[in-house]
């Protein structure tokens, strides 16, 4: 496979005397992508059926001569104020029963058919025009979806929409009343026109209906991309895409993949550290112009998993952002060890956001490739750096790695309804465990829990609350160890403690009997080092335990191939438990330095210094944000 480069350019923003300066310049600095379009409604189409393409060909004209491929968005992400003051119910409502106005981006509820016609006409036009334009090499799906918690809007335009999902998935109510434990507080309904949403209600709500309702939400995106890519299908023959975000789980993200070709999302090292990660402050200091160890390559291998083994990053940061709550600037070296460190996990393409400042709008103080007066950025160099270095690669090839993780959107919302703890979340939770097996110097691949096991050596599913029957036999099948919990199987489909009680794992005596969560300032210390950390059930049964609080209770058993953490465990308790696993498995690990990670594709093993300081390694001492490459014995 072939590693590229691209960028992501607004000729509306600029005066197109420099746009042919601008493409020539992209070329020579190595780059081959360019997206266009993803913001641009307003020029395209200023007034009701007033198209203006004249620019836009000339745009696309202009980047194809330069030898440049050109990614084409649909706009429907920013929708120009006309089609607002058409559909002035349009705007998504917040959970207080806000609207969200008109003024930046991602002001549509999913919901609402009107915007959603809108969308089906604009993307018509633009598939129709450009579908067979040969410099239109791919396609991406409207911008970061979810982006600015706008996948959950409490509309009237999403109440009618969900009490149609709900008709049609429990057919009657009294179906849903079983199923949701209505008779509790006699929440019962007579009919389906009776449900409203889960706010504004005096405390929490049904967690079932809850739950109903994110399911139904994410139903939304999956319905609304579908109608996006089955349009541009119709007329182009190049792969579509869509740009995901790092930590955004409310909507399923595997069957929005589904409908589209290759999976990117935008990797932000320096905002999402200060932003999402939920680093402890000493961490946040450590890596703060680094980025966290782990975060972006846990979403290279989610997105990899999501794009079907096809995927880019579509926007990589290469200064400073603007919306963190600090936004400071790249160590030098580190936007090339971004680069590199998504090629080391399978991206086709690494895309820079964007190529040149904007002076103006929200995102003035969000640096790109060149500053605003068109002088070299220092991410410019640093890109052509990369691009220098790609021309002497040897083009990468996946393969699999000896551990499975899984991530599901549906176990993130049942924690998210309901966490039993502050703080506590199901990302959290797995990228924790990530975290650990990287510790230990592995590759890891992200999957679905429907995905093909077979090959794996340890498959890792903490936290995975609902968990299809099927999974509990046909995972044990594999041969591989498996490393479950805490609350496996702890809910039914639809938010009820099952009967056997949790985790009822064929093969495995134990029952969870309570369960507690723990201030994050009382651990409880585990026999021979780590500790359990905010979460534990109290364990039941004749399973062997192989790790122990000091109170005695057992935190985590073992059983033939099978192994639940009933707790929650702090680093050195999970690092801990990951060695014994992989030892279990015939999976050979190591200690590497602080803030050094690996990662391995089929021929090459590569090495990364997130940290500040030089590192000594096998493959040599890494300088801070250093990078090294080796190959890997012949399979």
């Amino acid at each position: 496979m072939q590693r590229t480069l691209g960028t992501c350019y607004y000729p509306e923003h600029w005066p197109e005397e420099i746009w042919a300066e601008d493409a020539a310049r992209m070329a020579r600095a190595g780059l081959t992508w360019v997206r266009v379009g993803e913001f641009a409604w307003s020029r395209l189409e200023p007034a009701p059926g007033d198209f203006r393409w004249d620019w836009l060909d000339r745009a696309i004209e202009t980047l194809g001569a330069a030898g440049l491929k050109v990614v084409l968005g649909t706009p429907t992400a920013t929708p120009p104020r006309w089609v607002v003051d058409k559909h002035p119910d349009m705007l998504a409502i917040d959970a207080e029963g806000r609207p969200r106005g008109f003024g930046s981006r991602r002001h549509y509820c999913f919901s609402h058919e009107g915007y959603l016609a809108e969308c089906r006409r604009i993307v018509t036009e633009i598939a129709r025009r450009y579908g067979r334009n040969p410099h239109v090499a791919a396609w991406q799906t409207d911008n970061e979806y979810g982006c600015h918690d706008t996948v959950i809007s409490y509309s009237a335009a999403a109440e009618t929409a969900f009490r149609d999902w709900l008709a049609q998935r429990y057919q009657s109510t009294d179906a849903l009343n079983r199923a949701w434990g209505n008779v509790f507080w006699s929440m019962e309904y007579d009919t389906f026109e009776q449900i409203g949403l889960p706010n504004l209600t005096v405390t929490e709500p049904n967690p079932a209906h809850a739950l109903a309702f994110r399911r139904f939400s994410s139903d939304q995106v999956v319905r609304f991309n579908r109608v996006q890519a089955e349009i541009i299908r119709a007329h182009s023959d190049a792969p579509i895409s869509h740009n995901y975000m790092g930590r955004i789980t409310d909507f399923d993200h595997y069957r929005t993949g589904a409908d589209l070709d290759i999976a990117t999302w935008d990797s932000y090292p320096l905002g999402f550290l200060e932003d999402r990660v939920g680093a402890e402050p000493a961490r946040q200091r450590a890596y703060a112009r680094q980025g966290d160890p782990d975060f972006q390559a846990f979403h290279h291998d989610l997105y990899r998993a999501v794009g079907r083994g096809r995927w880019w990053v579509m926007e990589q940061q290469p200064g400073p952002v603007n919306w963190a709550p600090y936004n400071p600037a790249p160590l030098p070296g580190m936007v090339r060890l971004w680069s590199w460190e998504a090629f080391a996990h399978g991206a086709e393409a690494v895309c820079y956001f964007r190529w040149r400042q904007a002076p103006f709008a929200q995102e003035q103080l969000h640096s790109g490739l060149l500053r605003p007066d068109s002088a070299a950025a220092p991410g410019l160099l640093e890109a052509e750096q990369v691009a220098r270095e790609l021309a002497d690669a040897p083009e990468v090839a996946n393969r699999q790695a000896p551990v499975a993780l899984v991530f599901d959107y549906d176990a993130d919302w049942a924690w998210q309804v309901q966490p039993h703890g502050a703080g506590l979340s199901y990302f959290g939770i797995v990228l924790d465990h990530y975290r650990a097996l990287r510790r230990a110097g592995l590759s890891v691949d992200i999957v679905p829990h429907d995905a093909d096991m077979t090959g794996y050596r340890l498959i890792a599913a903490p936290g995975l609350m609902h968990m299809p029957r099927h999974l509990k036999t046909t995972w044990t099948a594999t041969g591989a160890q498996v490393w479950l919990g805490p609350r496996t199987g702890a809910r039914d489909r639809d938010m009820v403690i099952p009967v056997p009680l949790p985790p009822a794992l064929p093969g495995l005596d134990v029952t969870v009997s309570r369960l507690e969560s723990i201030r994050p300032d009382l651990p409880i210390p585990l026999e021979g080092g780590g500790a359990v950390s905010g979460y534990r059930e109290f364990l039941e049964g004749s399973a062997e335990t192989i790790l122990r609080a000091e109170d005695g209770e057992a935190a985590v058993v073992r059983a033939g191939n099978l192994t639940y953490a009933g707790s929650l465990l702090d680093a050195d308790g999970l690092d801990r438990l990951t060695r014994e696993l992989c030892a279990e498995a015939g999976i050979a690990t190591q200690t590497l330095p602080e803030g050094v990670r690996i990662r391995d594709t089929a021929t090459e093993r590569f090495w990364f210094n997130y940290s500040a300081e030089p590192r000594e390694t096998p493959a040599g001492v890494l300088p801070p944000a250093g990078v090294a490459r080796r190959a890997l014995p012949s399979q």
